[in-house]
């Protein structure tokens, strides 16, 4: 499909730098999730010290949800104009990137990026299942029905390959449903190691997460 085609390409780029638009069942886990990953490093663990939350009233980003942030990690609310040509960019399955949470002043090159939808007829699953169905080059990927703070949540890890990159890439996403629509969150990085890096600041997003 063109769609996927033109995603395909700008996928690598938004690995390293932010999108320029901001106002800016259940199996085991494999490598797209948790298994067979070497232990974070020192970095990683600062990482997962919080440094605030994001959600709320007077937030950087007004969302569904709240959750609480890595030390350091800055959120910046992405805004388009209606006849903006970047909005196919913004959209995936279901869902539109409203949020992204950069991990640059912490030290890591990526983002955790916060994904919204107005469907309330869909369960996290689905929605993840057309998240990555809008995702050109994913494999490995495993689903997981777990639970993000105290909501009902479904995890999705995955990798992306491409002639762009050295190599596969790791990514993590869940989803969880509210009374306005879906929410997910996303983890991505330049590479793995980066991923590997960032990953306990969106293990804590996702256990601190709880209805706006």
């Amino acid at each position: 499909m063109v769609r996927n085609s033109v995603r395909g390409t700008v996928t690598a780029v938004l690995a390293a730098v932010s999108v320029a638009v901001t106002g800016c069942t259940s199996s085991a886990q494999d490598d797209g999730g948790n298994g067979g990953q070497a232990a974070p490093k020192p970095r990683a663990a600062e990482n997962a010290m919080k440094g605030g939350s994001v959600g709320g009233s007077g937030s950087a980003c007004a969302l569904p949800v709240t959750f609480d942030l890595a030390a350091s990690w800055k959120p910046e609310a992405v805004q388009l104009g209606a006849d903006d040509p970047l909005n196919e960019l913004v959209r995936q399955g279901l869902v539109t990137l409203v949020c992204e949470i950069d991990a640059k002043p912490a030290g890591s090159i990526g983002f955790l990026r916060v994904w919204t939808g107005d469907r309330t007829d869909r369960t996290p699953r689905q929605v993840l299942e057309a998240f990555l169905a809008d995702e050109p080059n994913a494999g490995k990927i495993t689903y997981t029905d777990t639970e993000a703070g105290t909501l009902p949540a479904t995890e999705v890890g995955y990798t992306v390959s491409s002639d762009l990159l050295d190599g596969p890439r790791k990514k993590r996403a869940f989803a969880v449903s509210t009374p306005h629509g879906p929410v997910v969150v996303h983890l991505g990085g330049l590479d793995s190691e980066e991923y590997q890096e960032m990953l306990p600041a969106y293990e804590l997003a996702k256990r601190t997460v709880r209805l706006g």
